[in-house]
């Protein structure tokens, strides 16, 4: 699969800002960061229950 280069990036933004307009960018980039950051806290509790796994059964 090739990799996405300088002008490819550049189309996908305009073509995001046509989309959904100026004004919802800042509220779109918050939900993105949010669902981030749920989806690594997720990621950590996952990886510690199976830590709790691994040493319940030792």
């Amino acid at each position: 699969m090739p990799s996405l280069g300088g002008p490819e990036i550049i189309i996908v933004l305009v073509i995001i800002v046509l989309l959904f307009g100026s004004s919802q960018l800042p509220k779109l980039a918050k939900s993105i960061g949010q669902a981030q950051k749920e989806f690594k806290s997720g990621l950590a509790e996952g990886e510690s229950e199976e830590d709790t796994v691994k040493d319940a059964a030792e």
